[in-house]
């Protein structure tokens, strides 16, 4: 018997309309469907794919055991999810030796800070896996700031708002564009770290872009030390035109 192959769908932003045509196909045509989701809630890419599938679909939901609970630096934060992600790369691997493929539904691009991405370091090598890129959520939030990110020799960089603060700063500073994911209760920080750069005043707040909740705002009109989780920081280029 031939194995099946487990199938990494970046879903997008969140505008089922910027699904490529690939991941349409594929989720159109799942028998075996798997998603990340908070406990308790029926999660942000089944959401993006209702309507989508087939009515003799097979769902498992991957319900993370922790999410803000434990701080990052706990051991038990990493203990809790290498675990989760062990048992839930088994179950799909099962899957796959039994001939069965499996869609895995992912926000955004699944090699771009993706749940997927601890899935597939446990797959690769043991069944087939392939990976449906997708626009990612920061792309999404640029467009939706109405400006391009960056301008001819622009250099563009990508930091997680997890980061210390000063290593945030250093690293604001050296660089002409910005985006800053995983905003979340970290906006106080990011903030902070904008302002030690001199970068405050041209940052923008991106929350839920290309979703029915889009909302752009100037970071110096945010009020509040969080964001929503789908919050997108981004500071514009300012580069070389023609």
């Amino acid at each position: 018997m031939s194995p099946g192959i487990v199938y990494g769908v970046g879903l997008g932003p969140g505008d089922p309309e910027l699904m490529s045509v690939r991941a349409d196909r594929l989720v159109r045509g799942a028998v075996n469907l798997a998603f990340f989701r908070k406990a308790g809630l029926s999660g942000r890419a089944r959401g993006i794919v209702a309507g989508m599938l087939r009515p003799d679909v097979r769902e498992f939901p991957m319900d993370y055991p922790v999410t803000t609970e434990i701080p990052l630096d706990d051991p038990r934060y990493n203990a809790a999810l290498s675990g989760f992600y062990a048992t839930a790369a088994a179950h799909l691997q099962a899957l796959a030796e039994a001939g069965e493929d499996v869609v895995v539904l992912c926000e955004g691009d699944p090699f771009f800070y993706g749940s997927f991405m601890h899935l597939h370091i446990r797959l690769k090598g043991q069944v087939p896996v392939e990976v449906v890129p997708a626009v990612t959520g920061m792309s999404a939030a640029w467009t939706a700031s109405g400006a391009p990110v960056t301008w001819g020799d622009d250099v563009l960089t990508v930091l997680a708002g997890t980061m210390p603060e000063a290593e945030l700063a250093r690293r604001m500073v050296e660089t002409d564009a910005l985006v800053v994911m995983k905003i979340g209760r970290n906006l106080g920080r990011v903030r902070r770290a904008l302002e030690t750069a001199g970068k405050a005043e041209r940052a923008i707040l991106v929350e839920y872009a290309s979703m029915a909740e889009e909302r752009v705002t100037p970071l110096a009109e945010v009020e509040g030390a969080s964001a929503p989780y789908f919050s997108i920081v981004i500071v514009h280029g300012q580069g070389r035109r023609p």
